[in-house]
């Protein structure tokens, strides 16, 4: 590996490096007014959830890198205490991305991509009409991390009410992560769409899984399976047994007959296409066998 201490590095290369390796990150797409009445829109992916009781969301216009100079939404959260984030979705990513151009101070970003403003309820700040969750906060805290170019500012904000397109709902009024077709920040130009990238992970159970370390030795130390596969397999409360391992190699005799014979290897193979269909349960069965 290469490694470095970030004093041995430019703030531009170690900010790239940053950028790239913590990836990708939600973006906030920072909705302000300045002190008189001028709005603002500009996105900013050093951001997320921080707690939910109070709901505090936090980002970071952090200060430019080239110039040292701080960014109209920082100067603005500074002035007026009030922010509405809203999300970003797929389908107004361009959009987006053509806000966060350097206009002059004044230059109402809205009219320069194309969005809508939409009246907030509980702060100045407007919305945006086409992102479909917008939160509108109250700023508690602003915590300035240093005073050179590209330190972050940390504006913790704290949601006084949300609004969500009711498209993105699911019949039981929670939000469905495909519809709602986010997409994230990388490094340099690149993007990530949420929808094209989702897969699921069961959580780990609440009566405990037994564990990579209660396996048999053959599948801990299998050649075979990954490491994330192994991961899977751990994530069951017992293992079949020896009776339930009999009944599912006679029903399956007739697609993998001598499989009881065959070597680790080949049952391993054959365990690991199981897991690729998420089926632990005979997996187990195959690597029991």
């Amino acid at each position: 590996m290469i490694s470095f201490e970030p004093k041995e590095l430019s703030t531009g290369k170690l900010h790239g490096y940053l950028l790239s390796a913590v990836a990708p990150r939600p973006i906030a797409f920072a909705s302000t007014m300045d002190a008189d009445g001028n709005p603002n829109l500009s996105p900013f992916s050093f951001f997320n959830v921080f707690s939910a009781n109070p709901p505090i969301l936090i980002f970071s216009p952090a200060r430019r890198v080239r110039d040292n100079t701080t960014k109209h939404t920082l100067e603005n959260v500074l002035a007026t205490k009030e922010v509405v984030i809203n999300v970003v979705s797929f389908d107004m990513v361009h959009q987006m991305s053509l806000s966060s151009t350097e206009y002059p101070l004044g230059v109402n970003e809205f009219d320069k991509a194309g969005f809508s403003m939409l009246k907030s309820d509980l702060v100045k700040p407007f919305r945006v009409a086409e992102s479909p969750v917008q939160f509108e906060c109250k700023v508690n805290e602003v915590v300035h991390l240093g005073t050179e170019g590209g330190a972050g500012n940390l504006v913790i904000c704290e949601v006084v009410k949300l609004h969500m397109d009711e498209d993105i709902l699911d019949e039981n009024g929670q939000i469905n992560q495909e519809k709602l077709d986010l997409v994230a920040r990388a490094g340099g130009s690149y993007y990530s769409r949420a929808r094209k990238g989702f897969f699921e992970i069961p959580k780990p159970l609440s009566t405990l899984g037994i564990g990579v370390d209660q396996m048999p030795d053959h599948v801990k130390n299998s050649m075979i399976l990954t490491g994330n596969e192994l991961g899977m397999l751990a994530n069951v409360e017992v293992l079949p047994t020896a009776e339930a391992v009999q009944e599912f190699l006679e029903s399956v005799s007739e697609h993998h007959p001598n499989i009881k014979d065959a070597n680790h290897r080949k049952k391993h193979k054959l365990a690991k296409n199981y897991l690729s269909f998420g089926d632990l349960d005979s997996a187990w069965k195959i690597l029991l066998s």
